[in-house]
């Protein structure tokens, strides 16, 4: 990848290493969805493929990983290089506050068939419920999440670098 990160991008997973086991992918199957998917780990990067359907109220794919430790509190963005088919994806953050499954923290990006690397900033993701705080705390991160929500689609996202600004 020619793509460069900013210099001070701190690095949450570059997909080395044996990812497999420390993403986790679910679908809104758990909670009655029809939504199909998986999440590969081909060539150093986490690729979500599958077929998200709104159907049955149901509407993502994700893959998931906790975080082994917290982001400090002066980190402002969400840092990945992505690729993908064109279509929006997201970026969920889960944190001590967000107790319930359907609560969590959420940024939209793009997708372009070549590699872009994506900022979001932490003041962009928005909260599922007003039951947690309007924008995350940094330090309360627990998990980070590639998803594909919100309508019928066949999703096809890949990330081969996430951390931290």
């Amino acid at each position: 990848m020619t793509l460069s990160l900013p210099a001070h991008a701190t690095e949450i997973d570059d997909f080395s290493s044996s990812p497999a086991q420390r993403w986790d992918y679910f679908s809104d199957q758990v909670m009655g969805g029809v939504s199909t998917g998986r999440a590969t780990f081909p060539d150093g990067a986490l690729r979500l493929t599958g077929t998200v359907s709104t159907a049955n109220n149901g509407g993502f794919i994700q893959a998931r990983l906790k975080l082994p430790e917290r982001m400090p509190d002066n980190a402002r963005a969400i840092l990945l290089r992505v690729k993908g088919n064109g279509d929006r994806y997201y970026v969920h953050l889960r944190t001590g506050g967000t107790f319930l499954p359907w609560h969590y923290y959420q940024a939209a990006f793009p997708t372009a068939s070549d590699w872009q690397v994506v900022r979001l900033p932490l003041d962009a993701f928005k909260p599922s419920t007003r039951m947690v705080r309007s924008v995350p705390v940094p330090a309360s991160v627990r998990s980070v999440a590639v998803v594909a929500y919100g309508h019928d689609h066949e999703a096809d996202v890949s990330v081969d670098w996430i951390g931290w600004e």
